[in-house]
């Protein structure tokens, strides 16, 4: 399965780029999140509720950051299990310069198997394309906020 999606955060490149990395913004956009630990540099192990329609099941993740090109690209790996199948796949987020914000471009490809594979293609892009808009949209919202404490914290 293919999946690309856009977003475009009301924030520069060079704050998304820092904090789009930041493990608590991270826990705190991904939807479902139950718990997010760092095990090594970079790669993390995650437990997500997953909730689409009538498919609903716990997964453990693990998720392996890659940093390809700086402020510009990155790439994530995803590998794990749930009641209902498996899941393995990766992501590329190129983020750029718009007009005083930045401009992220994720192209994903996923493999699934077992019972949520039966799900049909259609059903799962949709619900996969729902959760990222999501997720970034709570990136922007964690970035923001973060942004705001550090500098209520410097006066």
């Amino acid at each position: 399965m293919k999946i690309e999606h856009e977003y475009t955060f009301g924030l520069p490149r060079n704050i998304v780029w820092k904090y789009i990395k930041d493990e608590k913004v991270l826990r705190n956009s991904i939807p479902g999140c139950m718990s997010f630990i760092e095990t090594s540099k970079g790669v993390y192990q995650v437990e997500l509720e997953i909730k689409m329609g009538p498919i609903q099941d716990l997964f453990t993740l693990e998720i392996r950051l890659e940093e390809n090109q700086s402020a510009s690209l990155y790439r994530l790996h995803v590998r794990g299990t749930g009641n209902i199948g498996e899941i393995a796949g990766k992501a590329d987020l190129y983020i750029k310069d718009f007009e005083r914000a930045a401009k992220l471009h994720c192209q994903a490809e996923a493999e699934v198997t077992g019972a949520i594979a039966l799900a049909g293609q259609r059903f799962l892009e949709s619900g996969a394309n729902k959760n990222m808009e999501t997720f970034f949209q709570k990136v922007e919202k964690e970035i923001k906020r973060t942004l705001y404490y550090l500098k209520r914290r410097s006066r």
